[in-house]
This record gives structure tokens, C-alpha cells and sequence, in this order.
């Protein structure tokens, strides 16, 4: 677990009453990550916590219930201690920090959220699990040599995959990613699409180009492709070929049949890893039936060394709303059955 030195040197936390508590964060680096420009941090765990927080000096004052109290004071000090191990606090960690704290409280659980599991650190950004299956997840991605992930969109699927993989690259330890997904239209026709197949296909695989340039950036990410150290390649293409020494991820995994899927995982060689990457409920497939990716699953279920992991509503990491918008579409399927 990674904790800062001296955590609680850089914030205390004094609860005056069951309903009201000041917090005191010393460092003032620290104390505007965690404010936000206009004091929007601080808005946005009002609105989530239903609390009234007071801003002065290098002080918090916290009013509300006892539990939602409780719940701002463990989420400010997981965010000083955010900041501390990756010198970063982001919307997304004020959301998750609240989400886990009010989860904990309902389970009665009051244990202070303190530490971080796992860090990720690219050349802009440092990344973080945001749920115990995401935190699964990039054990899974560090630790095996085949990886399956199922789960809607927002889970951080391709996100975390990429942030593995090009870490791995720039330090040497492969020599090549390999970005893939099948050739399947989600309401359009690759053939009205200028260019050869790469760039038909380049417009689908625009997430993961997303996390590449959020994550190591432009520059750095066009002279990997250039020099061919990551690859971007349609799934047809991946035929015949022995993958040595590379990390290759496939997303959009629920448009492959399972005779797709399975030339992909036997392409496996010496030092490689392999990401399976899908969404079952988004497939484009004119025939649903034909994806591979659930029939993979359960086809591969008693291989211990392939690691599968199932995320669902919970683990979305994107906008709150997200999550909703999951749960109700789920909701509507669930009763038309």
C-alpha cells in the first residue's frame, strides 16, 4: 500500500462536534490541488456529500450529518494523500473518494481510506485503480500473460491496458504494443471511408489513440508509431504471426466470432502479453450471436493462467451520470426479458 511519509503531518482532521469538523491542510500546494480553482473540489463534495463546507486560511470546516461528516473528512484525507504519492488530484478522485467512502459507511466500515493500492506513473499523468476490480485488474495486466476484461464502457478497460503496456515499452522491458480491434462498422460502412485499411480503421480505434495522447503524449506517441515500436492492426491482420517480446491489446473484443478471438490468443510468444477487451452488451455485429467474447469466457474459464475480470455499473470511473445511464439501459433489457 502506498502512503505518504508523514501523512498525518500534512493534515488534521478535529471533529468539534457529531456534525461539524475542521480539517487543517499545512502544505499550501497540497491545500489548492485539493480547493480547486474557485473552489470547485470543494463544490463538487457538497453536492455528492450534501454537506456545507467552509473554506478559510489553511482550513476546512465541515457541516452535516455525522456519517456524511465522517465520509468528507476520510475523502479530503485520501485526496492530501493522492496528491502526496502522484502530485496530482483530479475530478475523477473526488468522485471515487466519495463513492468509497459512502459504500464504506454503509457497510459500517469507518476505517480511513489512507492508502493507494497501485500507481501507474506516465510521462503526464499518474494512474490509479479507482475500485477493487480495477485494482484486480492492473495486478492482472502487470502479473499474467493473458488478460480478459468484460464490462461497459467507462471502466477504464483500454484506459488501464495502454498505461500498462506503453510503461512497459518505454522502459524497455518489451519492444513493441500492438493496438487492435476487428474490422466491424458500428452504423457505418469502412468502405465509404477514404485511405487503405489502416486508416478505415484508425477513426474506430480513436480510444485508444485518446489514452495514448492523455497519457505519454503527441509527440512522443507519433515517433513510437513511426519507428514501429506501437502498431496499429486490424484484427484480420494479426494471421500468422508469432508475437514476441510485445504487449498486444485487443479491444471491441464482442465484434470478433470466437474463431477471431482464438487466432488472437494463440498468437502468443515468448515475454508477451495479451488483452481481451470487450463490452457484451455493445455488440455491432449483424448477427449478435456470432461474438466470441462470452463463448471465449466460459470456453476458457479453466485455464488458471488466463486471468478474467468482469467488471459492471459499479466500477465506471467517467462522468456520475454514467453509471445511471448503464444501470437504466441494463434495467430495460432486464424487463423486457
Amino acid at each position: 500500500m502506498l502512503e505518504a511519509k508523514n501523512l498525518n503531518k500534512e493534515i488534521s482532521i478535529k471533529k468539534i462536534d457529531n456534525e461539524t469538523a475542521n480539517i487543517k491542510i499545512f502544505n499550501n500546494n497540497v491545500l489548492m490541488a485539493i480547493v480547486g480553482e474557485f473552489n470547485k473540489n470543494l463544490d463538487q463534495i457538497e453536492k455528492l456529500t450534501n454537506t456545507k463546507l467552509f473554506f478559510r486560511g489553511n482550513s476546512i470546516t465541515v457541516k452535516g450529518t455525522e456519517n456524511s461528516v465522517l465520509s468528507v473528512s476520510n475523502s479530503l484525507m485520501f485526496l492530501v494523500n493522492k496528491f502526496l504519492v502522484t502530485n496530482s488530484v483530479e475530478n475523477n478522485d473526488i468522485v471515487y473518494s466519495i463513492k468509497h467512502e459512502v459504500s464504506d459507511l454503509e457497510n459500517k466500515n469507518k476505517n480511513n481510506i489512507r492508502s493507494i493500492d497501485q500507481v501507474i506513473k506516465t510521462p503526464r499523468r499518474s494512474i490509479i485503480p479507482r475500485s477493487k476490480k480495477q485494482s484486480d485488474y492492473l495486478k492482472a495486466l502487470q502479473n499474467e500473460s493473458i488478460i480478459m476484461s468484460l464490462g461497459p464502457a467507462g471502466t477504464g478497460k483500454s484506459y488501464l491496458a495502454v498505461s500498462v503496456a506503453v510503461t512497459l515499452l518505454l522502459e524497455k522491458k518489451i519492444e513493441r504494443v500492438i493496438l487492435s480491434r476487428p474490422a466491424v462498422e458500428a452504423g457505418e460502412k469502412l468502405g465509404f471511408l477514404p485511405g487503405d485499411m489502416k486508416e478505415k480503421v484508425d477513426p474506430y480505434l480513436r480510444p485508444l489513440y485518446d489514452a495514448l495522447y492523455d497519457l505519454f503524449g503527441y509527440e512522443k506517441i507519433q515517433r513510437k508509431i513511426e519507428t514501429g515500436a506501437i502498431e496499429i492492426a486490424p484484427l484480420a491482420f494479426m494471421r500468422g504471426r508469432t508475437l514476441k517480446n510485445s504487449f498486444a491489446i485487443l479491444d471491441e473484443a464482442q465484434n470478433a466470432t470466437l474463431t477471431q478471438i482464438k487466432m488472437f490468443l494463440t498468437r502468443i510468444g515468448e515475454n508477451s502479453k495479451l488483452v481481451v477487451n470487450g463490452d457484451p452488451s455493445q455488440i455491432d455485429l449483424i448477427n449478435k450471436n456470432h461474438s466470441g467474447l462470452v463463448k471465449s469466457k466460459k470456453i476458457l474459464d479453466n485455464i488458471k493462467e488466463i486471468k478474467v475480470i468482469e467488471f459492471d455499473h459499479k466500477d465506471v470511473v467517467r462522468h456520475p451520470l454514467v453509471s445511471k445511464i448503464i444501470q437504466a439501459y441494463q434495467k430495460n433489457i432486464d424487463d423486457q426479458n
